[in-house]
């Protein structure tokens, strides 16, 4: 199988080949946090777009093996997730779950759908990792019905300080199938993004909260 420097630039190509990636350094969007970013990561059209998918999935596997990574059930974060916990779980013939963003208001009330977790280690899969609540929410989920849950697989992460030191506390290691950097990289080898694009999103990773700030003059 390609070694995971291979699969980065393979998933980050095929990320900016299907529009999941895209750069508005002029009209930068806002998160839920309220963090003012010039990039945007849509993972929710892989499934659309089959051949993509397949690379996302398989790469999935391949980190799983590189990183010598053992489980006994895949979990998928809803809502982003759960698709790629379902494949990988078909392609690897393994469990799969998922886990609800909030209890259901009737029947069992549960978060956890689909099957047991007690006393199984657990692997969970997200589409993208920002600040990492949605990630954490879905840990502390799985631990309260017995499972043992200390690692999570993404196709990519913000990178934010804020999502490590969170992992961190919460004894979590976090993998990634790429990375910003390899991104905006291979979109630039691409001709999809520009110089300019580059070194807006690169300028934006270094200072994410105080980027807009900076960009506008504001430096307070």
């Amino acid at each position: 199988m390609a070694s995971s420097l291979i699969v980065a630039a393979q998933v980050a190509r095929t990320l900016v080949e299907i529009g999941a990636v895209g750069v508005k350094a002029k009209n930068p969007i806002t998160f839920k946090s309220g963090i003012i970013s010039p990039v945007y990561v849509d993972n929710r059209t892989l499934p659309y777009h089959p051949k993509a998918w397949k690379t996302v999935i398989e790469g999935f596997q391949t980190l799983i093996e590189e990183e010598k990574i053992a489980f006994d059930v895949l979990a998928g974060v809803a809502v982003g997730g759960v698709p790629h916990a379902s494949a990988l779980g078909y392609l690897m013939q393994r469990p799969s779950l998922f886990v609800r963003k909030e209890a259901k208001g009737y029947g069992k009330e549960k978060r956890v759908e689909g099957g047991t977790v007690e006393g199984k280690k657990i692997l969970l899969i997200e589409d993208l990792i920002t600040t990492g609540s949605s990630s954490l929410s879905g840990v502390e989920a799985l631990r309260q019905e017995g499972g043992l849950v200390d690692t999570i697989l993404a196709i990519v992460t913000y990178s934010f300080k804020e999502a490590g030191q969170a992992f961190e506390k919460e004894n979590i290691t976090a993998h990634t199938l790429t990375t910003f950097p390899i991104i905006m990289q291979q979109g630039l080898e691409m001709g999809r993004f520009d110089i300019e694009e580059q070194q807006a999103v690169m300028e934006w990773l270094d200072d994410p909260h105080g980027w807009w700030n900076k960009k506008n003059g504001d430096v307070a």
